[in-house]
């Protein structure tokens, strides 16, 4: 009978089989993204008078990643932007800020159907201070936001009343 040294030594020796260190692997990596309010990537349509155009989105569905956005990012790319669900229909007073972001953007509050109710550029705000920047009113309710880099909307000839699919993200309330 081997002794208890032997036993700990012999389990210590032991190595574990690849397939097991994958799937461990893989699921530390995935636990950190959602600990780390990761965003999920994906795709957008947007259709107008102006024509249909596709966006890489962003999505930001918990209120973690929504309070973080597009903060601290030198540059966005010119087909990209982050999605902002809710759960229920916003107020018209909610409003977003631009505390900590470096670029400037446009932002179209949602209906649930994916009508654009209304349209907010918005600049960076340098200042240091959350309280000295400036926030964006909706204006309107909404159910979901979209922001682009700031003449997204315009330069395509996109507006209030135009639409986004916003079938794959958002579900009934």
């Amino acid at each position: 009978m081997p002794s208890s040294v032997e036993a700990a030594r012999g389990r210590a020796g032991r190595r574990l089989p690849a397939a097991t260190l994958r799937w461990g692997t893989a699921l530390a990596l995935l636990a950190w993204a959602v600990l780390a309010g990761a965003v999920e990537p994906g795709r957008l349509g947007l259709s107008g008078a102006g024509g249909d155009y596709t966006l890489r989105i962003e999505v930001a569905a918990t209120a973690e990643q929504r309070a973080r956005g597009l903060m601290a990012r030198d540059a966005l790319p010119e087909d990209a932007g982050m999605l902002f669900l809710y759960r229920a229909e916003q107020p018209g007073s909610s409003a977003y800020w631009m505390y900590r972001t470096r670029i400037p953007l446009d932002i179209a509050f949602l209906g649930a159907d994916g009508t654009i109710r209304a349209l907010r550029t918005m600049p960076p705000c340098r200042a240091e201070m959350p309280s000295r920047c400036p926030a964006y009113a909706a204006g309107v309710e909404f159910r979901a936001a979209l922001e682009t880099n700031a003449g997204y909307f315009a330069q395509r000839g996109l507006g209030v009343g135009d639409r986004v699919d916003l079938g794959p993200w958002l579900t009934a309330p």
